[in-house]
């Protein structure tokens, strides 16, 4: 039985991140592919772009929320899950001319603002996340987010 205690603080992160890593195993490709065209359709963003802890009330939103800026940088730093995040991010960038609310629909438009801003808050010298930011929501980062930071 493995044990609930941590060697480390990189050890509780690699466990916490799993939980991605397991939910996005069958349903990444399809996610990137409706990226990629511009649409989203099926139902994966808690956990290719997820939020700060405190905004989703659903049992999937709390399952899959950051707690802290530092596990949103864990999550950044995971080998798989930030290389993910980035491109999915990249995909979206590729529809400037549509509206996050066009590419996601509601309440998944607000949800990408929210991942944004906490992605740009963790790593703000990624210009990826501001990019996004001001791409689709004229620079302007997610104030509930930012409250909850």
């Amino acid at each position: 039985m493995k044990s609930l205690l941590y060697s480390s603080h990189e050890d509780r992160h690699d466990h916490l991140m799993q939980r991605f890593v397991a939910a996005q195993e069958l349903i990444y490709s399809t996610a990137l592919a409706e990226l990629e065209a511009g649409r989203k359709q099926s139902h994966w963003m808690w956990f290719i772009f997820p939020q700060i802890a405190g905004l989703g009330h659903s049992p999937m939103a709390q399952r899959y929320a950051l707690a802290s800026l530092d596990e949103a940088r864990a999550y950044l730093a995971h080998p798989l899950l930030g290389q993910r995040l980035e491109e999915c991010t990249r995909a979206v960038l590729r529809h400037p001319k549509r509206s996050a609310y066009e590419i996601f629909g509601s309440p998944d438009d607000l949800k990408f603002r929210s991942s944004m801003t906490l992605f740009h808050r963790a790593a703000p010298a990624h210009p990826l996340f501001t990019r996004a930011l001001s791409v689709f929501y004229g620079g302007e980062e997610d104030p509930k987010t930012l409250e909850r930071l």
